[in-house]
């Protein structure tokens, strides 16, 4: 006969998925320890790093983070460089007067 599902809560999830990233223990031990499906444990894991951009690509929320950096860069930039013109502008009138 079967056996019935488990459910685990998603924090058990998460602190399982920490034990295998921060402690360097295999997943195998990792596995009896808690008494999971190596498999179950492995989806875990594998959905944790696309996530959170764990294979090497930006998760959705770094993407978001960059674009709205790289505009407010810009906009920054660009008050710099009317500071920087107008402190000239000034600088010359008084060195003129």
């Amino acid at each position: 006969m079967a056996e019935a599902r488990r459910k685990f809560d998603r924090e058990f999830r998460e602190v399982a998925v920490r034990i295998v990233g921060e402690t360097g223990k295999p997943m195998a031990q990792v596995v009896r320890e808690l008494g999971v499906n190596a498999g179950t444990l492995a989806n875990w894991v594998a959905r944790d790093k696309r996530a959170h951009g764990g294979d090497g690509r930006l998760s959705e929320d770094e993407r978001a983070e960059l674009a709205r950096l790289r505009r407010e860069n810009a906009e920054l930039a660009m008050e710099r460089d009317v500071l920087k013109r107008s402190v000239a502008l000034w600088v010359k009138d008084a060195m003129g007067r």
